[in-house]
């Protein structure tokens, strides 16, 4: 079967949005066409957010690939799944533009992964993969359907879900290879600050899903369980991308654990990379380990300041607050760019905050403005709201979040609109 697997050329205006709205490597659908590819069918994917292509041009490269499936994702690559676009305003659109150009039409994101039914709808496509979906599309490209879990399609006239979100085996995974155009366009290097970018960058897996269940985390039906990729997998994957001119890698992990065979196995690359992790996790000498291997910018979870704020979250942090900024403030002797992410809570007194953060950027470290949290469907905290998400949950949780915050994030310059408003704008 001929494959083609999309990204759509995404747009955030007036959304709530809050990831990284710069291109990155769509891996997700490169991990669906190296198993495609495997199983001999013809896999080809189609990035119009990273070539810069129009819908038109999109639909114009479909076409002349004269696919057998056609597969769209609904979030702008795995780093954003959990974060994802909370309206299908620009999939819808993608959706509409490719629909008459293959027998199949597959969708694969968070959104048909927490709420299939509702994606199934606002996307007209004949199939919706619930979960991690490259194992799952192998199946569909092999004529599969009926009786495969973690599909959601219309069946007689009635919807069918069979079964529930699907994971990957993942590490199994050999290393991806990217076309050199991808890597040559993919100039923008990931919370990187120390520098500014002389080659392009890239993303790179390492492992999946994270062994904690933190309130605000969408995670639960899709890239959850925790798996790591051996190491010499991973340095492979680099080696590659090093050959074709990248000096900045980012880890897309939910959590970057420390591995110290993966990191010795940066030592002396030349490579710099970045990571997302928990900074109670590391101990001292780990996090000399992480600067000697290349990290030039960790993004570190601290979320709350607060016993009490930290316990709402479910965070299971064994440290103080002193104790956090202490191992904070051993990172920023290793690495150039170190962050503490911060969340609004109620349990966190605004001046302490305030004092805290300049306490931090007195000694270099970066902490944000606490941030108001979208309540995705699929995270604990939507349920404690509103119990398991139905067909409008995304339109609740939307709509609850506007009505809640007059401020949003440092990137949004205009006040959001409603998500109905935003998906009919497609639709007109």
């Amino acid at each position: 079967m001929k494959v083609a697997l999309v990204n759509p050329p995404w747009r955030y205006d007036g959304s709530i949005y809050f990831g990284c709205r710069a291109p990155h490597l769509p891996i997700e659908l490169g991990c669906a066409a190296q198993l495609l590819a495997a199983a001999g069918h013809e896999a080809t994917i189609l990035d119009a957010h990273l070539l810069g292509l129009s819908l038109a041009e999109l639909a114009d490269r479909v076409r002349a690939a004269a696919p057998d499936m056609v597969v769209i994702t609904t979030a702008p690559t795995y780093l954003f799944w959990r974060c994802a676009p909370p309206e299908l305003r620009v999939p819808q659109e993608t959706a509409r533009a490719l629909r008459d150009l293959a027998p199949l039409l597959v969708a694969v994101g968070p959104h048909g992964s927490t709420t299939p039914r509702a994606a199934l709808k606002k996307l007209d496509v004949d199939v919706v993969v619930m979960g991690e979906s490259e194992e799952t599309l192998v199946r569909l490209a092999a004529g599969e359907r009926d009786g495969v879990p973690g599909l959601c399609y219309v069946d007689a006239g009635t919807v069918r879900v069979s079964g529930g979100p699907q994971a990957a085996c993942f590490v199994d995974m050999a290393p991806l290879a990217w076309p050199d155009e991808f890597v040559a366009r993919h100039r923008h290097h990931h919370h990187r600050f120390d520098a500014e970018p002389a080659g392009p960058g890239a993303e790179v897996e390492a492992s999946r899903g994270c062994p904690y269940s933190c309130t605000f985390c969408a995670k639960e039906n899709f890239r959850n369980g925790y798996r790591r990729r051996p190491p010499a997998s991973v340095l492979a994957e680099i080696d590659a991308l090093q050959r074709q001119g990248v000096e900045y890698v980012y880890f897309i992990d939910e959590i970057f654990l420390p591995n110290a065979e993966l990191l010795e196995g940066l030592v002396g690359r030349g490579l710099t990379f970045g990571v997302q992790t928990r900074i109670d996790l590391w101990k001292p000498d780990q996090l000399a380990l992480l600067g000697r291997a290349g990290c030039g910018s960790v993004e570190a979870g601290v979320e709350s300041l607060s016993v009490e704020g930290r316990d709402a979250l479910a965070k299971k942090c064994r440290l103080s607050t002193d104790e956090l900024a202490e191992r904070l403030y051993a990172a920023k002797r290793h690495i150039p760019f170190v962050q503490a992410n911060l969340i609004e809570m109620p349990q966190d007194d605004d001046e302490t905050v305030q004092r805290w953060r300049d306490a931090m950027r007195a000694a270099g470290v970066w902490a944000n403005d606490p941030v108001p949290l979208f309540p995705y469907p699929g995270s604990p905290d939507y349920r404690r709201l509103w119990g398991e998400p139905d067909d409008e949950a995304w339109e609740r949780a939307h709509a609850w979040y506007l009505g809640q915050f007059a401020g949003f994030s440092d990137i949004q310059e205009e006040r959001p609109r409603p998500l109905p408003e935003l998906e009919r704008e497609c639709c007109a």
